[in-house]
């Protein structure tokens, strides 16, 4: 049976909820008689938990990778000063430092150690957040009254910040269990975030032209290395599709998972993945540029190939990297526990490339049925911030993409990179404008576009993308024109052609038929009596050359000008009462 820790979590986060730093709420615990043994502080510390992204902040992740029938303000380029709110809350950090101020009168030194660990992992993540979206943000460690002065503090130096948060990180490095626990905190849950942490820190630094990034990405790196040398974690690699089982399975998988949000519908406590994917409204649809990245099966480049971006849906699923069909429908593909073979479903994916990671048993299917845990950190990613940073560094060598690259494509069969091809031949599809990172330059450019593009696609729809461009400075891609799978030229005389997505030759139900006029005379005609799903073109859906053919376009650019402000976007505004409040000691964002 799965564990209570969520509920749990979110019980004590109710509990100990306040408006200030105050954090002398009126249903708090009286002081002289909390804090004394452990299970006292791994109660108040659960409630920290609640901080963690929910399984929707994850398996709904847009940027330009993923795109749903509604885009966020981020990627539309209409977000504005926000009057309050707008992520500027202080409560967890309050309830944070009030724990770590009074978990002192606990007698067990080794509890209070290891929950001061806790406290100081929490924190750590709080404001790396605060970083990650405001930049500079007051320092606040110590309990506040309402009328302390220090309240109103100006923004610390991101040098100072950072300092800090990896203080914190240190400290829960050496304080927390060593013993793997999938729903709570550990040493290596701690090595985990630093690398992620460092790794942000260092590569925003490096593209966006703040000296000191060296040290950071030297930090991201040892500290992956360190649980990677550890061999607590290996990559699940059981089954005959272990990349769609690791994500799918209703208890996470201990070999690979370091820290997981716990889901069990005996406690109500549920998502909607199911719902999402299979044509919850949101219709979350891939990119083709994404697509066209995934590698064939021999390691060679998809994109390498003539007239690759004119190849129908069916022709370009063949022999492509196993991870390919193991997150999106391709020709064949099944639910679990199914026999029958399932169809794409084009009122679920905008792009008609329709996701299935995440996606489990029918059983799980309907608005908040899907129980499936939704890993927070995995062996996996740690692999891939090792490698990026040393590629970063220019001290990446082949044996670190063996014990890295390696096994994450071990696990599907895929060939690894080799360090001295990557960079003698760069890709020049990810180095474009348009589908890539044209920014990376160097003599390590080859290396740090193929982790790129594997990162991309082992992490996709696990709630990183965005954060991933803004510390590669690439928000730029939020311009550029969203694209669908090829639709062949519609008939002249019939007005409608079928997409054979199966390839065998047949109009049936797996196939679509892409349609001008009225729906009565179309299925009239005999040669798509077997059709199950019928679009009208510039109605159910928009191809870039209308009758004539092409690329499916979501989000039209021609009738939707994104656009991103390379002097502004990178950072959120603070919002104007914050502003205000604080009387002028801290600034607006620039070009807010």
């Amino acid at each position: 049976m799965k564990k209570i820790l969520l509920a749990q979590c979110l019980a004590t986060a109710a509990l100990l909820t306040s408006c200030s730093l105050d954090l002398e709420p009126l249903d708090k615990l009286a002081d002289q008689n909390y804090y004394n043994n452990r299970k006292e502080l791994e109660v108040f510390t659960n409630g920290f938990y609640a901080d963690f992204p929910t399984a929707e902040n994850l398996y709904s992740e847009t940027a330009d990778i993923i795109i749903p029938t509604t885009l966020l303000p981020e990627v539309l380029g209409t977000r504005s000063v926000p009057q309050s709110g707008g992520g500027w809350g202080w409560k967890q950090l309050a309830n944070i430092n009030s724990f770590l101020k009074d978990c002192s009168r606990c007698g067990d030194e080794a509890a209070r150690k290891e929950y001061e660990g806790v406290a100081r992992f929490f924190r750590a993540y709080f404001y790396y957040n605060k970083v990650k979206r405001f930049g500079e943000v007051p320092w606040f460690s110590d309990v506040l009254s309402s009328t302390d002065d220090r309240l109103y503090s100006p923004r610390a130096p991101r040098n100072e910040l950072m300092s800090n948060i990896i203080a914190d990180l240190d400290y829960a490095i050496d304080n927390l269990p060593t013993a793997k626990n999938l729903y709570r905190v550990t040493k290596w849950a701690a090595l985990a975030l630093k690398s992620r942490v460092c790794l942000y820190e260092g590569t925003w630094r490096k593209y966006h032209g703040v000296s000191g990034y060296e040290s950071y990405l030297a930090a991201a790196a040892s500290a992956a290395e360190t649980l990677m040398d550890s061999r607590q974690y290996t990559i699940y690699a059981a089954g005959e599709q272990p990349y769609r089982d690791l994500f799918a399975a209703d208890k996470a998988k201990t070999e690979e998972v370091i820290l997981a949000r716990n889901y069990f519908s005996g406690l109500s406590i549920v998502h909607s993945a199911n719902l999402y994917f299979l044509g919850g409204g949101s219709a979350p649809g891939l990119n083709k540029k994404v697509v066209d990245s995934y590698l064939l099966k021999d390691g060679s480049r998809f994109t390498d190939q003539a007239d690759y971006d004119k190849m129908q849906f069916y022709e370009e699923m063949q022999n492509r990297d196993p991870r390919l069909a193991q997150t999106i429908v391709t020709p064949g593909y099944k639910r679990i526990g199914q026999t029958t073979v399932t169809p794409v479903s084009f009122a679920a994916a905008t792009t008609g490339y329709q996701i299935i990671k995440w996606v489990s048993t029918t059983a799980s299917d309907g608005y908040n049925k899907s129980q499936n845990d939704i890993p927070l950190f995995r062996l996996s990613e740690v692999m891939l911030n090792f490698a990026e940073a040393k590629a970063e560094l220019g001290t990446l060598t082949q044996a670190d993409l063996d014990k890295s690259v390696k096994l994450i494509r071990d696990r599907v069969g895929m060939p690894n990179i080799d360090l001295a091809t990557a960079n003698a031949n760069p890709d020049p599809y990810l180095e474009a404008a348009e589908t890539g990172y044209p920014n990376v330059t160097g003599a390590n450019k080859g290396v740090i576009l193929e982790i790129r593009r594997e990162r991309t696609i082992e992490l996709l729809a696990e709630g990183l993308r965005y954060d991933d461009l803004m510390r590669w400075k690439a928000g730029k891609t939020f311009e550029q024109q969203f694209k669908g799978m090829v639709i062949p030229k519609l008939d002249d005389t019939k007005h409608f052609v079928v997409c054979d997505l199966n390839g065998n030759g047949v109009n049936d139900a797996e196939d679509v038929c892409i349609y001008e006029g009225d729906i009565d005379n179309i299925k009239a005609n005999a040669e798509v009596a077997g059709i199950k799903q019928f679009l009208k073109l510039g109605v159910n859906l928009h191809v870039a050359n209308g009758a004539n053919g092409g690329n499916i376009i979501v989000h039209d650019i021609a009738n939707n000008q994104r656009k991103w402000n390379e002097d502004r976007d990178y950072l959120y505004p603070i919002p104007q009462d914050q502003i205000t409040i604080y009387g002028g000691v801290i600034k607006q964002n620039p070009g807010w």
